[in-house]
């Protein structure tokens, strides 16, 4: 047994067709005999958060399934967690890199691609808070830290922290090529101001649009932005 428990179901994603979906079953979950995660800095209390569904994540993979797919793009996710949006994505022919700092995150992504009848997508190693990376702490399927230049960076529910020091702006600017587009779906957390701040310090200038509804077709209400980000 993992330690852990989980479930499996049908997740729908506006605009696309449903994905089968392994996630852990609440937020209760905790396993880390190894230490794999405490060495990288995840606390018991943020360990399950990567194997749940968040609503932002739903918003951010609705963006990408009606994105027109370029040949030749590159497209990498930050913070993938369950990696919602990157399965979409790979689904509809994108070049896909999924990442995450969670040492369980490409375990998942690897079992929800099999139970999609998806073939192999890239899985690495990202995390910008610059936590020394222990090799032996990371998945056996993530042996490599993210890496390359990225035509579009994404990532939902990323801003969780007044990162002063603009950490995740760093991060991304390291990864995006010179025309890159970043697209984050931030819930109104109240840390975007530090963020855009840190953004523009790269060359990155706003477009915000409002994700604001009520309930409907099934889905609970939700309050967020889509924060789109280019260089001129």
């Amino acid at each position: 047994m993992p330690g852990y428990e989980v479930k499996q179901e049908r997740v729908a994603v506006a605009g696309v067709d449903d994905l089968v979906i392994r996630s852990l079953l609440d937020r209760q979950q905790f396993a880390d005999p190894q230490g794999d995660a405490e060495r990288l800095g995840i606390s018991s209390s943020l360990w399950p958060l990567f194997g749940l569904l968040w609503p932002s994540g739903s918003h951010l993979a609705a963006r990408l399934g009606a994105r027109t797919v370029a040949r030749g793009d590159r497209i990498l996710e930050i913070g993938c967690g369950l990696g919602l949006a990157s399965l979409v994505g790979h689904r509809a022919g994108a070049d896909v890199t999924a990442s995450d700092c969670h040492p369980l995150a490409g375990r998942f992504l690897a079992h929800n691609l099999v139970l999609n009848d998806l073939g192999p997508m890239k899985y690495r190693h990202g995390q910008w808070p610059g936590v020394l990376l222990p090799r032996d702490a990371i998945d056996e399927r993530a042996a490599v830290v993210v890496h390359g230049e990225f035509d579009l960076i994404v990532g939902s529910d990323v801003l969780y922290e007044r990162d002063e020091r603009g950490q995740l702006a760093d991060f991304i600017a390291r990864l995006a090529a010179p025309r890159a587009e970043v697209w984050i779906v931030d819930p109104n957390r109240g840390n975007r101001s530090h963020f855009h701040r840190h953004m523009a310090r790269h060359g990155f200038r706003l477009e915000e649009i409002h994700l604001d509804h009520g309930d409907r077709d099934g889905a609970t209400a939700y309050r967020g932005r889509m924060l789109t980000y280019r260089r001129p």
